[in-house]
């Protein structure tokens, strides 16, 4: 088992869906990425609060094996946050006031104990930070970095940066169109990984994920949920769950990579079913791993017959 390094924004989110609300819930991106990856790995968390985040949302963490060596509090500082609301879609969220608050300052600092981390992943900061991170360790085995469309749009060049010195890349359809201004997606993932690394995650919301590398592509379906309530962080929740398991297993060969994206969009499957991250912080590796040999039964096929019909 191998140590993970998350970095990212630690949020006070208020959320609305047509199920219901939730104001200044605990959120952010390192903050669903580390609960999932703690699972089965021990976490080091890089990240910046003020001093109005709640106490209580660290002791969890630290109760789950979460180094907080790494996050800094800022003395009458006030934490970030983000509103947003979903429509019954539930595709995307309709963001209604970001406050960056201490996370415009962010300046990450890796604490020495968890520079040796093997395992890393870079959260959804800019990607000029991510340089920072990346020039702090010492000598990974595997990174892998989260974006968005706005770091495409607005700082691509710190971004080719980041892609040329990572391992692997989480994108959606549509960020990844974006960047290489290709629509046909295998093209457009091949372009990607030309850049540098050595495989591409597609998220694909409640289509499921892929994998994409140089060996050729894997997809899986969602895991089937009879309610989804709210899916702030399950990108979050399914890289944390990803990089998790790697470490955890110790490999980063590509069957191992498949393994990777099958338990980390079981994991985001739980953080969807609640508020927050109230069912993440419910499940329990047996969790993980029946919902992974449901997934896994889902997608199996038996051989077919036209291999013989001629």
């Amino acid at each position: 088992m191998s140590d993970v390094l998350i970095v990212g924004s630690l949020a006070l989110d208020s959320v609305t869906t047509p199920f219901g609300d939730r104001e200044e819930s605990w959120g952010g991106a390192a903050l669903y990425s580390a609960a999932a990856a703690s699972l089965l790995s021990p976490v080091h968390l890089v990240g910046v609060i003020g001093e109005d985040f709640p106490a209580a949302a660290l002791e969890v963490l630290a109760a789950r094996g979460v180094s907080l060596d790494g996050v800094q509090s800022v003395p009458g500082g006030k934490s970030f946050r983000w509103a947003g609301e979903y429509t019954y879609a539930m595709d995307a969220a309709t963001t209604l006031d970001t406050q960056l608050n201490v996370f415009a300052d962010f300046n990450p600092h890796v604490p020495t104990s968890a520079r040796g981390a093997e395992f890393v992943f870079l959260a959804n900061i800019t990607p000029v930070l991510q340089l920072q991170v990346l020039d702090q360790m010492t000598s990974p085995r595997l990174v892998l970095c989260d974006t968005m469309n706005y770091w495409i749009e607005n700082a691509r060049e710190d971004l080719l940066r980041v892609l040329a010195r990572v391992d692997g890349a989480a994108m959606n359809d549509a960020e990844v169109r974006q960047l290489t201004g290709t629509p046909n997606l295998c093209r457009a993932a091949a372009e990607i990984l030309s850049l540098g690394p050595r495989f591409l995650l597609l998220k694909k919301g409640e289509y499921g994920a892929s994998l994409i590398t140089r060996q050729g592509h894997f997809a899986l379906p969602s895991y089937p949920l009879p309610n989804v309530l709210d899916p702030t962080g399950a990108g979050d929740s399914f890289a944390g769950g990803f990089i998790g398991f790697l470490a955890w297993v110790g490999s980063t060969e590509e069957a191992t990579l498949r393994q990777a994206l099958a338990i980390g969009t079981v994991t985001a499957s739980a953080c969807v079913e609640a508020f927050s991250w109230d069912a993440l912080l419910q499940l329990t590796d047996q969790d993980l791993y029946s919902r992974y040999e449901e997934l896994r039964e889902m997608v199996r096929l038996e051989p077919c017959p036209l291999a013989n019909s001629g």
